[in-house]
């Protein structure tokens, strides 16, 4: 696995960008934070498209920026693939020459990556004749993205390839985007502030605020950590966990997961046994029990768990960070914290409600 060494310093009359990161680089690597907070312009600093007077970059062996010895590769040396918010496709070409652009700029010993390959994955077959003003926003897109593949790039940027598409387009890509990672041994970088689209795609995330990265780590350790609860207070987005198929259960419309050993039961889902689904717990649909109950409950989801700490939200709530091998967030009063006398490295058991989990989430 190569990992992303890089230090920008960049300064604006009204803003100033300054981040350090050391990030193992796999799979698809969120960069979020909210509108302004500089996610584009590390996403160009990385590119080569914005010059740090200081700054140094180093993918893997490979060192692209280093400014004490005034390296500095611009953009078309380096193997990366870049996508912004609009596909920039050219409009008197078709979708196969637009790809073919990308994969004829490659010697052929360099590439990697082979047009069936990236069609297939992208389901563009059907759209190689088209010109591109016959095609939708989402289609563009992911020609977009087929042509940044087709450079056999070591490291894919997706700078909110989403944000000009409606809710409609949006959920017709993300499959998409899904595979890259799946099929494809191309670490991505994903620039967004929606939070629903980190939940789908990603499984690890840099935090930034205000030119600063505030937090890196795996996907739901940093949903669950103070630092997103303290820069992000309104995402209260809970806990994303990635679980197994067991089984199917239609007269009731039920899935069972397994996660960690301990059973999880969803609303059905078409997903072959086996396969993983990604499921999402609100730390308000999460409830607390202290020993095991005798009475029946309604409540099909029950996990032990230990109190690993107790953060306050404000006058009268708190959110329980717990332990069931992976972070579990439970919002709960502050008189229910009392009375039922809860401290970090309790066991409890954790009451979740089914319709709480679902892989797809709304925007």
């Amino acid at each position: 696995m190569s990992r992303l060494v890089a230090h920008f310093e960049v300064r604006y009359p009204t803003f100033h960008l300054n981040v350090d990161l050391d990030v193992p680089m796999s799979g698809i690597t969120a960069i979020f934070g909210p509108s302004g907070s500089g996610k584009t312009t590390l996403l160009r600093c990385l590119a080569g498209l914005e010059r740090a007077p200081d700054g140094f970059m180093q993918f893997g062996n490979d060192v692209w920026q280093d400014e004490k010895i005034d390296l500095c590769l611009p953009l078309y040396k380096r193997p990366i693939g870049y996508v912004f918010q609009e596909p920039r496709l050219f409009p008197h070409y078709n979708v196969r020459a637009n790809l073919l652009y990308g994969y004829q700029r490659i010697p052929v010993e360099a590439r990697r990556v082979e047009i069936d390959q990236v069609v297939a994955i992208l389901g563009i077959g059907h759209l190689l004749e088209r010109r591109i003003h016959n095609l939708s926003g989402g289609e563009q897109q992911r020609v977009a993205i087929g042509r940044a593949l087709l450079t056999s790039p070591k490291l894919l940027l997706l700078d909110e390839p989403l944000a000009s598409l409606d809710i409609h387009r949006k959920q017709e890509l993300l499959p998409f985007i899904r595979r890259l990672h799946e099929e494809l041994d191309t670490p991505v970088l994903y620039v967004s502030h929606s939070t629903s689209e980190i939940l789908h795609l990603s499984n690890r995330v840099i935090l930034l605020n205000e030119g600063h990265v505030v937090g890196v780590g795996m996907l739901n350790e940093i949903l669950t950590s103070l630092q997103f609860r303290g820069n992000f207070g309104s995402h209260r987005v809970g806990a994303v966990w990635d679980a197994c198929v067991t089984s199917h259960d239609p007269p009731y419309g039920l899935t069972q997961l397994d996660f960690k050993g301990q059973s999880l039961f969803v609303p059905i889902q078409p997903i072959a046994l086996g396969k993983s689904v990604r499921v999402h717990i609100l730390s308000n649909d999460v409830s607390l029990v202290v020993g095991r109950t005798n009475s029946p409950t309604s409540v099909l989801n029950i996990l032990e768990a230990t109190i690993v700490e107790v953060w306050e939200i404000n006058q009268s709530s708190v959110d329980v960070l717990l332990d069931i091998g992976a972070p579990l967030v439970a919002s709960i009063t502050k008189k229910s914290l009392a009375t039922l006398g809860l401290k970090p490295g309790q066991r409890v058991f954790a009451h979740i409600k089914a319709v709480a989990l679902n892989e797809e989430l709304a925007d």
